[in-house]
């Protein structure tokens, strides 16, 4: 077994590429909890947590189990996958990387003020919870960018040597009009860009993200934030913007 903190590494690299098999203890999806792009919220903290789950009646196991988490040289996620009743003890109590507004409140605060690798305990309506804080970083941010800005910066040979640029569009949209440099991702071959995308692009470079009308990008690029990318912008408007504000000899359609 690796030590301990080499797997905690190990896990804080790998998470981002997991599915999150832990929906019931994560509040649904809702635009109200996403700050709009541009707001002070693209700031927010995010952690990566573990945890196992027990029933409301079964104080007395979480108990011994925190008891054998000090006294024995046993990680959590070993506990998690004997003894959770939650979805996530395939993956050893994996929740991954969350912000707040993502999870029941009574998780959330004890989540949030935990110090890093100490074990603490959490009720919720689910049941008892351990959870264990394993790192924390800041989400970055996710903004939109005006057509007559982004091609004031295409420009510039610098910007496009440096900056990733997306389309998210359908091959056939793309036949029709395009703006030079933007490379295709179309969001109905996900299947087959998505799981590698850590490794096909940097997470830490400026990524701007274009569609028709700015919708579909938007929707790709919260969902890279979530992969860890810390730099986006989304093309307000889309192509469609930047044909009738920008320049009119890219096709309408």
């Amino acid at each position: 077994m690796w030590p301990r903190q080499q797997r905690i590494e190990c896990i804080a690299a790998q998470v981002r590429f997991r599915e999150n098999s832990a929906t019931f203890i994560f509040i649904p999806r809702d635009s109200s909890l996403f700050p709009s792009p541009g707001t002070s919220g693209n700031q927010d903290r995010e952690i990566l947590v573990q945890h196992l789950l027990v029933k409301e009646d079964q104080l007395q196991l979480l108990t011994e189990l925190q008891k054998r988490l000090v006294q024995e040289d046993i990680d959590l996620s070993d506990l998690a996958t004997e003894h959770s009743i939650c979805p996530s003890k395939k993956n050893g109590g994996m929740l991954g990387w969350v912000s707040k507004g993502r999870m029941v409140p009574e998780f959330e605060e004890a989540a949030f003020s935990a110090p890093l690798n100490k074990i603490v305990r959490a009720k919720t309506k689910f049941g008892w919870h351990l959870l264990q804080v394993l790192s924390e970083r800041f989400s970055g941010f996710l903004v939109e960018i005006q057509p007559e800005e982004l091609a004031k910066r295409m420009k510039d040979p610098e910007f496009r040597e440096n900056a990733q640029l997306l389309d998210v569009r359908e091959l056939k949209e793309i036949k029709i009009a395009s703006l030079d440099g933007f490379k295709p991702f179309p969001l109905s071959q996900f299947g087959e860009w998505g799981p590698t995308i850590g490794d096909t692009l940097d997470p830490d470079k400026d990524t701007f993200v274009m569609c028709h009308h700015g919708v579909r990008s938007l929707q790709a690029a919260q969902w890279l934030k979530s992969q860890g990318f810390s730099r986006l912008h989304n093309v307000s408007g889309g192509i469609h913007a930047y044909s009738t504000r920008v320049d009119d000899k890219v096709p309408v359609y």
